[in-house]
């Protein structure tokens, strides 16, 4: 009778450990939050918030300073060593409140934030779409699901410099986005990631296609069915031995979304996102040709609605580069080699993608750029070669596991 209890307080221990760390809460403001009742912000007085702040209470937690930007949905505080803020904003009678939650993108650190802009501070000047440039945005802020009861005071300094607001640099979400094992809210290649990986400062993504075994192609990093990304379900083992109907029908993410055809990911970039970079991480020839069309008639949808959108094919290795090479008319595919210089100018690719331990390399990426090609970099994580690469290196774009951490060291260059 002992050994049956046993069992069973180890199968409940199992159960109860089974993804706990998948996540790290997102704290809740709750049914009581001040957004509600505000109005939401014009375009004009969103562009005269952003800038370089000077953290003047508080940056014994967040530092001396915070890029503050806005995205398709929210606003974004962040500063250099990964903590970073999605908020939501809103104004009443020239007050501005801002509200929403902080995350240190490096642990587990996370909690609650409350801040405002008084009229006499920058509200009124800001929604006038006058003069902003004395902004004070005051509150607090909290840890976990706390109540925010630490000062947090940000003093606008300066905007975002014109060699900045003119730069084209593409900041990319590896595997749509952000990773599992950074224990986001949403499912690494998942449309729910792409929805989500704006507010963490992205520009574009990285994503994984591979097929069924019916010739569907699907996003999914893995080459087999695992714990790592899924939950658990009656399939396991290598994921394109499936159709897609039994993908989507019987695997689910480990935050519980499908797994997306690549078509459904490509059409929600296109039609619901401002991203403008789609980075298609091969992993097999064999599904070259498949993809290529599909590939061809998402560009033909960005161009009629009018979105500048890049897609390219990534190309890692040499039988993934002998594929492109073999499809017709391949010279006018967009792709993007992570080969050699002579194997990137040999399949005529769009941008030359190597290594970030190669180094900067900026006499080759000169050399890229004078035949008309953009060069970005992957993977950089660590903040100092992320400074570094920004400030001595010349990629138009970076891919990346912190997103926040590339948009504050480029948002801040003057």
């Amino acid at each position: 009778m002992k050994f049956k209890y046993l069992i069973i307080i180890g199968l409940l221990l199992f159960l109860c450990s089974c993804n706990k760390d998948s996540v790290v809460p997102v704290p809740s403001q709750g049914p009581n939050t001040m957004i509600k009742e505000t109005h939401p912000l014009p375009q004009v007085s969103k562009l005269l918030m952003e800038g370089v702040y000077q953290v003047t209470s508080g940056s014994g937690m967040f530092g001396d300073y915070m890029i503050v930007k806005w995205n398709r949905t929210s606003l974004s505080f962040v500063n250099k060593n990964g903590k970073h803020f999605i908020l939501q904003v809103g104004h009443l009678d020239s007050v501005i409140f801002i509200q929403g939650y902080w995350r240190d993108g490096y642990s587990d650190a996370t909690g609650l934030c409350n801040m405002y802009i008084s009229r006499s501070e920058g509200g009124t000047g800001i929604l006038t779409g006058g003069a902003a440039q004395q902004i004070m945005i005051r509150g607090a802020f909290g840890v976990d699901n706390g109540l925010p009861d630490q000062v947090l005071t940000l003093q606008y300094l300066r905007p975002f410099s014109e060699k900045v607001k003119n730069s084209n640099f593409y900041i990319l979400g590896h595997r749509a986005g952000g990773r599992n094992s950074d224990r986001l809210p949403v499912s690494e290649n998942s449309i729910a990631m792409v929805k989500f990986t704006e507010q963490l400062g992205t520009t574009g993504i990285e994503v994984d296609p591979r097929l069924s075994s019916d010739g569907v192609p699907f996003i999914y990093h893995d080459a087999d069915i695992n714990i790592r990304l899924t939950q658990k379900g009656p399939l396991s083992g290598d994921v394109s031995a499936f159709t897609w109907f039994q993908l989507s029908s019987f695997v689910r993410l480990i935050h519980g979304e499908k797994i997306p055809s690549l078509e459904e990911v490509l059409t929600y970039v296109v039609d619901s996102t401002l991203l403008r970079f789609v980075y298609l991480d091969m992993k097999s020839a064999e599904a070259v040709p498949v993809i290529i069309p599909l590939q061809l008639r998402a560009l033909q949808r960005a161009k009629d609605k009018g979105r500048d959108v890049k897609i390219v094919m990534g190309i890692p290795s040499t039988d993934v580069l002998n594929g492109v090479l073999a499809y017709p008319g391949y010279q006018n595919v967009p792709t993007l080699c992570e080969l050699s210089a002579d194997d990137v100018r040999q399949v005529n690719a769009k941008v030359w993608a190597p290594r970030w331990t190669l180094g900067t390399q900026n006499e080759l990426v000169q050399q890229m750029h004078s035949e008309g090609r953009l060069a970005v970099c992957w993977t950089i994580d660590t903040p100092s070669w992320i400074q570094n690469y920004l400030n001595n290196g010349i990629f138009d774009g970076m891919l990346t596991n912190y997103p926040y951490v590339v948009a504050y060291y480029h948002y801040i260059k003057e």
